[in-house]
């Protein structure tokens, strides 16, 4: 009888998470900054002296959420923040990657992001418009990213991410900095943001 397959990682936290049958007590704020610290969107293919890193995306369309819908709660932020943490442990694929895999890799993502969701107070599943607002916000991270530091022009990034309004983003940049700086900022920014839930 062939021995199963080990479907569990061990974190810098001690826990053991199952990625087949994650459990909320398993995750820690630490372990998802950390790992999204050290994942590199575009897979690495941008310009800069550091990877652009999820950690660094994921405060960019919390930020942008935040200005698409002036006075919303703060669960709905802290899930904006979250968007991506299911990658602190299988990655950031690119779209046409994910779309080769199939949907096994949206099943393993539903799976980690309800047991991320339900560990923070969040609903498993987000109601279908904060969804969509979220997207719409991480659509133009990645049209600002694109254009700054992954070499597409305007024309090819407004015909993937669509053209965003200009205020939408005024005033906010593109960081590249260290992962030890930006995982103390993504902690930081879900505990502002845990305490203003209450």
């Amino acid at each position: 009888m062939a021995k199963p397959k080990r479907a569990w990682q061990r974190m810098l936290s001690g826990r053991r998470l199952d990625l087949l049958d994650p459990t909320p007590v398993d995750i820690e704020i630490e372990d998802i900054a950390h790992g999204l610290a050290f994942v590199a969107r575009w897979n690495g293919q941008t310009r800069g002296d550091w990877p652009y890193s999820v950690a660094e995306h994921s405060l960019l369309v919390e930020a942008i959420f935040s200005r698409q819908n002036p006075g919303i709660s703060a669960k709905w932020k802290l899930a904006a923040l979250l968007h991506d943490a299911p990658e602190y442990v299988i990655g950031d694929m690119i779209s046409p990657v994910k779309a080769a895999v199939g949907p096994a890799y949206g099943a393993l993502d539903e799976r980690l992001t309800a047991a991320v969701h339900l560990r923070f107070g969040l609903p498993a599943t987000l109601p279908a418009a904060i969804k969509a607002q979220i997207k719409a916000a991480d659509h133009i991270s990645a049209w600002m990213e694109a254009v700054n530091i992954a070499g597409f022009s305007e024309q090819e990034a407004n015909k993937l991410f669509g053209n965003p309004k200009a205020p939408l983003f005024t005033g906010l940049a593109i960081r590249l900095r260290p992962p030890a700086v930006v995982r103390s900022d993504f902690v930081s920014r879900h505990l502002v943001l845990l305490a203003e839930i209450g």
